[in-house]
């Protein structure tokens, strides 16, 4: 296994960037962690990995100067750059410097990333063919985060997940189900890459963030069905579903029954 080292300020981030990819089915393993270039050179020194993939602007030191301190005092460790938009001279230096590749933040997805681990994979074997064997590091996961039962739904966000993003997300579709509301508008208010916020919801909760909120959507429509005597059309909309035949579908997929009819059994089993 290819060790890795992920240097990034933003915890929730390096989490993220941690918890969506299969690292070893790619022939890597997260092997450390650091909040800046200073605390990363030094782990770095004591030892050093095959690959740092490392924010470039971060307090202490950034992401080009721990590239060319590394450099000058003779670490040979691959080195790719997570970067935004308006950072482009530093990764231009950064290629200078010797860095392998980048990849821009807002854009980062499972499958950028997969990609790019692929490319480093084979950079790594070309240039050295029988890689080192390192002692397993333990990396603390939340051990609080538990898979959704089909009853999840009820759950707060808390306890769903300890992922402070994935948590805002939760929020939202509880308090605005009844609005438009998107992987991309999501994307938005977390202010990261859609594909990205994509696979952590599905990876945090089990389940796609669209079917998340149709469970929920479905959750309140139940409660009008038995307390209210609104027409099934008129639920629908205050649930969230602008067309009815749409509410229909899914109400029917995740419950078995019509609106109807569920409304018919329930109230006739009182």
């Amino acid at each position: 296994m290819w060790k890795v080292l992920l240097v990034e300020d933003e915890v929730f981030v390096r989490e993220s960037v941690r918890e969506i990819i299969a690292w070893e089915e790619l022939g890597f393993k997260v092997a450390g962690e650091a909040g800046n270039g200073a605390e990363a050179l030094e782990m770095i020194r004591s030892n050093p990995p095959d690959l740092v993939l490392t924010d470039i602007v971060m307090p202490e030191m950034d992401g080009v100067e721990l590239l060319r301190r590394t450099r000058e005092e003779g670490y040979a460790s691959r080195f790719v750059m997570l970067t935004c938009m308006s950072e482009f001279e530093y990764v231009r230096q950064a290629m200078e410097y010797g860095a392998s590749n980048y990849i821009l933040k807002l854009s980062m997805s499972v499958n950028t990333l997969r990609e790019t681990l692929h490319k480093m994979n084979a950079e790594l074997t070309k240039s050295n063919p029988s890689p080192n064997p390192s002692q397993p590091v333990s990396i603390p996961v939340a051990s609080s985060e538990t898979m959704p039962s089909q009853s999840a739904h009820h759950a707060s966000p808390e306890e769903i997940t300890s992922h402070p993003e994935v948590q805002k997300i939760l929020q939202y579709i509880h308090e605005h189900y009844e609005q438009d509301i998107t992987v991309k508008s999501m994307s938005g208010y977390v202010m990261m890459g859609e594909n990205y916020v994509s696979a952590l919801f599905k990876k945090k909760t089990g389940r796609t963030l669209i079917h998340y909120l149709h469970q929920v959507r479905v959750d309140k429509a139940i409660a009008y069905l038995l307390q209210t005597d609104l027409p099934v059309h008129e639920i629908g909309l205050r649930v969230g579903f602008v067309n009815d035949n749409y509410f229909i579908k899914i109400f029917k997929r995740l419950t078995g029954f019509t609106p109807s009819k569920y409304r018919q059994q329930n109230k006739d089993a009182k």
